[in-house]
């Protein structure tokens, strides 16, 4: 079951219009969310990251919007699919309704809701090869636009393209001043010595929601400095560590770039202050 607009359909039934901005301009935000056992982790940091977005790009908020009405939508399309007891991601998406060619003729949106059954419901680390590349074929502006979760991601696309017809498992996209930004997939944190680094919003990273749980805990362990700083492609071949995040798989550590080998211990170890925190409610 899928939810298009409030309304519970059949996943394989459900229709959008061939007219939907989403589809036809791009003109849609979506929020990746997990939920775990019938709680939604992050809830809070996804709904003020949505509304702002929705600010940005001047969609009109309906009055309904509340954060108790879209989780209860999120919820009740859960428990629909029967996995209430399960780990799931929820990909909610929202775009302007239809009319107009560039310039639209409302700023009034609609939204769907899917879910789709997760493996596990804490975050885990395998030990696994992974291994990334550069990817210069496009830069990602540094721009407000850049940091929204929107439906223009042709640069994640074609990145990902590269990276799996050149053996790799990700790329780390580069802007428009030749600073790295973030991988395909989530944002990217570099360690070096105590010194835990991640990329500026100014730069055009995503405003990524784990990544604002990570900062949230760094700077409450006195061991570590975090600094939101440029890094460069020289910087990388330095670090001790690498690791991408988002919120469904929590931290990913970066094993290999270009001769480079890279440890995970710091990885492990903030992963399992961040299982500590879900497991609290925190």
């Amino acid at each position: 079951m899928v939810n298009i607009d409030g309304q519970l359909v059949e996943d394989d039934k459900a229709v959008l219009a061939i007219s939907n901005r989403g589809y036809a301009y791009g003109d849609a935000l979506f929020e990746t969310i997990r939920v775990n056992s019938g709680v939604i982790l992050f809830w809070e940091d996804h709904y003020f990251r949505l509304m702002a977005s929705m600010r940005i790009l001047r969609m009109q908020i309906p009055m309904q919007f509340t954060p108790e009405f879209l989780e209860k939508e999120i919820i009740n399309l859960v428990t629909e699919n029967g996995l209430m007891n399960s780990s799931v991601r929820v990909k909610l998406i929202v775009n302007r309704v239809s009319g107009g060619l560039y310039t639209p003729s409302s700023n009034e949106i609609e939204y769907n809701i899917s879910v789709v059954k997760l493996n596990s419901n804490f975050y885990t680390i395998a030990d696994q090869k992974y291994e990334v590349t550069l990817f210069k074929d496009h830069h990602v502006v540094t721009d407000l636009l850049s940091t929204l979760k929107s439906n223009n991601k042709l640069v994640n696309i074609l990145g990902g393209i590269f990276a799996e017809e050149n053996g790799f498992d990700n790329c780390l996209l580069i802007n428009s001043n030749k600073m790295i930004i973030e991988a395909l997939n989530g944002n990217l944190f570099l360690v070096k010595g105590n010194v835990i680094k991640t990329p500026p919003l100014s730069d055009g990273c995503l405003r990524g929601i784990l990544r604002t749980q990570l900062i949230r805990i760094l700077e409450k362990l006195p061991e570590y400095t975090v600094e939101e700083s440029s890094i460069s492609p020289f910087e990388l071949q330095k670090a001790d560590e690498l690791f991408i995040t988002n919120v469904i798989t929590g931290i990913l550590p970066i094993t290999k770039f270009r001769k480079k080998e890279y440890d995970s211990k710091i990885s492990k170890r903030l992963l399992g202050i961040l299982n500590t925190r879900i497991r609290l409610g925190d």
